[in-house]
């Protein structure tokens, strides 16, 4: 796992040495690669990389990059693991002349493949994770790619004006900042886009003129038209494809979609489970990474090395389930707690974690998981991805009886009805949650029933449903000064026009932009802030179509998600040992922000600090601060995305 920046200017006066600038560029990514460093550069083409190396894979210097193919044609700075890179050295050797090769590194593989079978053909023959740059000498291309499913992150675009115009892509947006010419403003119109998402949605970024590569994309670029008009995002997999076909050549067999599951994600986990340095895993005690660490497990010589935070708070901690399966897994587990003033702690190193601002609040219990994994592995295995192909969610389980429900009674009762929710007392909602039935009891009720009658207003269809769970301020327009709403892929329905059944259509939605815009972008910040590697078994995309065909029941059943993934778990831990009330990695926001974090907050959400900085509307956020501090409203997934956004936007002046 690594880090790259890098530099294309054909025509471009810049100031300074290529060589330099792309050195300074990659400076900013040591954190992502602290044992080695590389720049390479062609002042005659007007390119240059440079990149950070966390070495996996081939320690050796034989693995430094960035690298050239043995015929000196391409040169490729890579970030990410090739996990069937033998596989594909293997078929070089018997499909034409045999390679010569220089090290054990999947950077030299790639090199090679591209070199024999070309761009398009050698992804498509990938499995892993990455983002990459290769430049071909021999026809002055430049080509960015990107990993199926988005686990590695790669930004690009223009930055300068005139004759100092440089094209400009690094991994994270503090390489392209560290540019001479670096001077684009914050992008208004993806600040909206960010409260209504607590994310910048792909291909947008916080900066006008810079954009992210969309996932299973890539586009090249050359000297004699490097203009935006140039760049044409090419697919090589499609996953709205993936589910259509899925779909239409269903498994029927329930029990050939356990023996079906149960080997795909053995084939996974064994290609994933080898690296040259210290492995371990995350485990919160839940289905998917407790599936995962059993199967790495069974897979493994020694006890897997696993991971996993605490909290005091009731509702949130999850660390007497994990001690649990990791003591019938017999796994060598470390577990960390979590205090107010452990996540205070964290909150002001955010803003230079995640570049641009970024609000899910999850992202501070898993960055002191990582920063706990770190201590002992160079790399760690996560259940992500889970929820998204098996049905995880509580949206998928509810989202087809409310759609039905809302159609049954008249609009004015159903507006009525969720007027009144939004105004009961959180205090009174969340008694109710703990007086329900046994299995029935629902933790944080006021947080679920305020935010689901927030987001059933204006509802036809799947959907509008969808969009509306995962909107936070449903107009963040008004809420950012001078700002107007951009497109996003959730304005392309034609995406999942394929899939008719409402809880399918969120599955798709999920992995389309949730997946890769948050949970994964969540992951990849906080582990890749202190030199951790993670990989992602169910993000296989093997494992990702093999999902796409199992018909709906073999994922939500009888009011529970992850059917299928639960019955190959249960071959190797017992349910009971699982069967507990979804809780999320998450923290108590709403508690401490009422506490310990009160004074933090506060200060960035002055009335007077909001006037003088002049992005978004004060009396609006006053509002909303002074409701929530009241206790009878839940408004803590707001505020945060105000308080990120804020933070992020200190550290940058």
């Amino acid at each position: 796992m690594c880090g790259l920046a890098g530099i294309f200017a054909p025509h471009s006066d810049i100031c300074g040495d290529l060589t330099e600038i792309a050195g300074r560029m990659a400076l900013q990514l040591r954190h992502r690669g602290p044992d080695d460093a590389g720049v390479w550069a062609d002042p005659q083409g007007g390119i240059a990389f440079g990149h950070r190396r966390l070495s996996i894979l081939d320690l050796s210097a034989a693995g430094h990059q960035p690298m050239h193919s043995g015929n000196r044609r391409f040169v490729l700075a890579f970030n990410g693991e090739i996990y069937n890179h033998l596989e594909i050295r293997k078929e070089l050797n018997q499909s034409g002349k045999p390679v010569k090769w220089r090290g054990h590194s999947d950077t030299e593989t790639l090199l090679n493949a591209f070199d024999r079978w070309g761009i398009e053909a050698t992804l498509r023959r990938a499995v892993g994770m990455f983002a990459l740059a290769l430049w071909d000498c021999k026809d002055g291309n430049l080509t960015l790619a990107r990993d199926r499913m988005g686990e590695k992150p790669l930004y690009y675009g223009w930055t300068g004006h005139g004759r100092d115009r440089s094209f400009v892509f690094g991994s994270e947006l503090k390489a392209l900042r560290a540019h001479p010419g670096f001077n684009n403003p914050i992008s208004r119109d993806a600040l909206a886009l960010y409260f209504q998402f607590n994310n910048v949605p792909a291909p947008h970024s916080i900066y006008e003129n810079i954009f992210k590569l969309p996932p299973s994309s890539f586009f090249t670029l050359n000297a004699r038209n490097c203009t935006p008009d140039a760049i044409v995002i090419n697919r090589y997999w499609r996953l709205e494809e993936v589910a259509r076909k899925g779909l239409c050549n269903p498994i029927s067999s329930e029990t050939e979609v356990i023996r079906l599951l149960t080997e795909t994600l053995r084939e996974a986990l064994s290609l994933q489970a080898i690296a040259d340095v210290p492995l371990g895993a995350f485990l919160s005690g839940g289905v998917d990474s407790s599936t995962i660490v059993a199967i790495m497990q069974e897979v493994s010589a020694t006890a897997v090395k696993t991971f996993t935070v605490g909290f005091d708070e009731s509702g949130f901690d999850e660390s007497v389930s994990a001690r649990a399966v990791a003591r019938h897994l017999r796994t060598d587990h470390h577990e960390i707690r979590v205090r107010p003033l452990d996540a205070l702690a964290v909150v002001p190193e955010l803003p230079t974690l995640y570049d641009e601002p970024f609000a899910d609040s999850s992202q501070i219990p898993t960055y002191l998981v990582c920063r706990a994994a770190r201590q002992y592995v160079t790399v760690a295995l996560s259940g992500d991805g889970g929820d998204e192909l098996f049905g995880g969610y509580n949206r998928y389980i509810w989202a087809a009886r409310i759609l039905r429900d809302l159609e049954r009674f008249p609009p004015m009762l159903v507006r009525g009805t969720l007027y009144g929710i939004q105004r009961v007392p959180a205090s009174i909602l969340d008694a109710l949650g703990t007086m329900l039935p046994s299995g029935r009891k629902v933790l944080r009720l006021s947080e679920k029933a305020h935010r689901l009658a927030h987001r059933l207003h204006g509802v036809n269809g799947p959907d509008d449903l969808y969009k509306n769970v995962v909107t936070e301020w449903a107009q963040s327009e008004a809420l950012v000064k001078r700002s107007k709403m951009l497109s996003t892929r959730l304005d392309e329905r034609a995406l999942v026009d394929t899939v008719g059944q409402p809880e399918q259509r969120m599955m798709l939605w999920d992995g389309l932009t949730y997946l890769p815009d948050d949970i994964l972008t969540k992951v990849d910040r906080a582990a890749m802030g202190i030199g951790l590697e993670t990989r992602v078994p169910f993000l296989d995309h093997r494992v990702v179509e093999l999902a796409w065909r199992f018909p709906l029941n073999m994922k939500v059943r009888n009011g529970q998600g992850k059917w299928a993934l639960r019955r190959v778990l249960e071959q190797y831990v017992p349910s009971h040992l699982i069967e507990r009330p979804k809780t999320g990695f998450s923290i108590p926001v709403a508690q401490w922000l009422r506490g310990p974090l009160r004074d933090w907050a506060e200060a960035l959400l002055s009335e007077q600090r909001l006037i003088e900085e002049g992005y978004l509307e004060p009396k609006l956020i006053r509002r909303v601060w002074r409701q929530h501090l009241s206790g009878r409203f839940d408004w803590s997934a707001r505020l945060w995305s105000v308080l990120m956004f804020q933070a992020w936007l200190t550290a940058e002046s």
